[in-house]
C-alpha cells in the first residue's frame, strides 16, 4: 500500500467521535495537499476496515456525493448517531464540530 494512504488512514483514525474533518484538512496533515487524493483513499478503503471514513466531509461542511447509491445517507446517519447536527441545508457547522488536532 502507498505510504501516503497509510498516513491518510492513520490521521482519520484520530478523529474522535462527534467530530469531523475536511478532505483538505486531512490532506494538509498527511503532507499531500491534495484533497482529492484523500477522497480516492477513502474510495478504495476495504469494507471491513476500522477507519472512521464517515467523519470526513467537504470544506462546505457537506457530505460529498459518491458514486455508491445511498452512501451519503448512510454517512449522515452515522454522523447523527455520534451527535453531529446538520442544518436545514444538510451542512455541518465546522466551527462547532470540526476536529482540531
Amino acid at each position: 500500500m502507498d505510504p501516503i494512504y497509510q498516513r491518510i488512514y492513520s490521521i482519520i483514525q484520530k478523529i474522535p467521535k462527534g467530530r469531523v474533518a475536511t478532505y483538505g484538512q486531512i490532506a494538509r496533515l498527511a503532507g499531500t495537499g491534495q484533497p482529492r487524493r484523500v477522497g480516492y483513499a477513502l474510495r478504495i478503503l476495504p469494507e471491513e476496515n476500522k477507519v472512521p471514513w464517515h467523519r470526513v466531509i467537504n470544506a462546505k461542511g457537506e457530505i460529498s456525493r459518491r458514486w455508491e447509491m445511498g452512501c451519503a445517507e448512510h454517512q449522515k446517519t452515522l454522523l447523527e448517531k455520534e451527535g453531529i447536527a446538520f442544518d436545514t441545508h444538510a451542512r455541518v457547522s465546522l466551527s462547532e464540530f470540526q476536529w482540531q488536532p
